[in-house]
């Protein structure tokens, strides 16, 4: 057998591994976390805290300063590398189910492991005491100004990402409603009762999540038409233009609750994921 075959196997090994669902599946809660705290925020913000920052930074600030924070962020930290190593697993020999070896699924994975892998590592400097993460905002507004300022076609390259996301946010609510999800989750092992809440968890989590995607894609779309990086929001500016609309604070107290709602269904997604890749 040659050293490539047996490297190889070994990796295929790996990634099949019982560690390696350990670490996807907390990983998965870790996201729950984080997407309770944003919604969490956001609610406060809802009933006038405007201090408040609604994003991931504002979570991990959250919990920095929680007793025993430091722990909990290098907590954290863990369960974030668990979600990078499983999409890159996932990457490299495809995502469980009977499609998931499709170029597609194999580049989405690898994109979000890079994403996760970034997670990780602003948690870890968090964690260390060398500075948070920037608020989604300010990330947003720099990028789109430095896109539509120092790249050539910038401003359409800002347009098309606004496009993607409201085209993302779209595709994320429909595979809610018309409950897509659940053939990712290994449903034989609930009971009928169990599987009424997860698909309802789903269905409300997961359609809250879309909305947040499509309207961070319409102020993007917004601020490349008008010309002005000010008005590209990241997740904290989104969901604060949601208390901005007629409903008022409701429509945001509404995505606050979903938001919630998906960090819970994050949890019980650990628990019925199919995460072995390949």
């Amino acid at each position: 057998m040659s050293a490539t075959t047996q490297a190889q196997q070994s990796g295929r090994k790996a990634a099949q591994s019982p560690a390696l669902r350990v670490m996807a599946r907390g990983g998965l809660v870790a996201r729950g976390i984080i997407y309770m705290l944003v919604g969490a925020l956001a609610l406060r913000i809802a009933f006038g805290d405007h201090s408040a920052q609604a994003d991931r930074g504002g979570a991990l600030q959250t919990v920095a300063q929680a007793p025993f924070g430091k722990v909990l962020l290098w907590i954290l930290a863990a369960g974030f590398a668990g979600l990078a190593a499983w999409r890159f697993a996932e990457a490299i020999y495809g995502q469980a189910g009977p499609d998931g070896r499709k170029a597609t699924k194999r580049v989405s994975s690898a994109a979000r492991g890079v994403f996760y892998a970034v997670v990780c590592a602003t948690t870890v400097s968090l964690a260390v005491g060398s500075g948070g993460p920037k608020s989604s905002d300010a990330k947003s507004k720099d990028a789109t100004g430095r896109a539509m300022h120092d790249v050539p076609g910038g401003r359409w390259i800002v347009l098309i990402v606004g496009i993607a996301l409201i085209g993302a946010g779209i595709g994320i609510a429909y595979r809610a409603l018309s409950k897509k999800f659940l053939k990712k989750l290994n449903t034989a092992q609930m009971t009928p009762r169990t599987r009424k809440v997860v698909e309802a968890l789903g269905m409300t989590g997961r359609t809250a999540r879309g909305v947040v995607y499509a309207a961070a894609g319409a102020l993007f779309a917004y601020a490349a038409i008008t010309f002005d990086p000010g008005k590209a929001k990241g997740v904290d500016g989104t969901l604060r233009s949601f208390a901005g609309t007629p409903a008022g604070p409701w429509l945001l107290v509404a995505i606050a609750l979903g938001l919630i709602t998906f960090g819970v269904y994050s949890c019980a997604e650990a628990r019925y994921r199919r995460v072995t890749p390949g």
